[in-house]
């Protein structure tokens, strides 16, 4: 069973910002898979693929951000999920706009909802896929920018983005980190 979780703040007023991107992807994968999302056991909206050949299991934990920690261990307890078969799906403003880095393990380079999960599985050593949303040029205090809506232009790139988001995913849940670093780690494939 692989786990995929997007790291988001639930509720209407932070659906469409940029810290919810890695929610934006688990919901597309969602989409193209026909699954749903439902509540779960844990803390957390959940969509399960069921049956022969290989199973994914989506979760989008409702602790907000900088407490995403508690859901995920949560969830992979009580699904029984090895640290190898996870990956978590996050925004980055250290990155430009547009690009993805796929990585096994790390620090949480100064994310929250990153150092949120790491603390709560006691380790680093897990798969995860950074989202770039850039940092703003606005003089804006990054918090403001994180929980910022993209502008029309953005939005539109950000489609692209989050499509090319689920293609990463998909080659983990096939492939392995490896291959998906090495598909979708390139700096050529960040939108135009």
């Amino acid at each position: 069973m692989k786990l995929i979780v997007g790291l988001g703040n639930p509720g209407s007023k932070y659906s469409g910002t940029r810290h919810n991107v890695g929610f934006d992807v688990v919901d597309e994968l969602a989409r193209r898979l026909c699954l749903e999302f439902e509540s779960a056991p844990t803390n957390a909206l959940m969509a399960r693929q069921r049956g022969a050949g290989m199973q994914i299991m989506l979760a989008k934990p409702l602790t907000f951000m900088n407490r995403s920690g508690e859901a995920v261990d949560r969830i992979r307890l009580f699904y029984r999920i090895e640290l190898s078969e996870m990956l978590i799906v996050t925004d980055d403003a250290n990155l430009p706009l547009g690009r993805l880095r796929a990585r096994p393990s790390g620090s949480d380079g100064g994310h929250n909802g990153l150092a949120s999960v790491i603390n709560s599985l006691g380790t680093d050593v897990f798969s995860r896929l950074r989202i770039g949303i850039g940092r703003g040029g606005d003089g804006r205090k990054l918090t403001g920018h994180v929980l910022s809506r993209f502008d029309d232009l953005e939005s539109r790139e950000m489609k692209d983005v989050i499509d090319r988001a689920v293609d990463a995913v998909q080659s983990f849940v096939i492939d392995g980190i490896d291959v998906m670093m090495n598909r979708f780690n390139r700096v050529d494939q960040v939108a135009d």
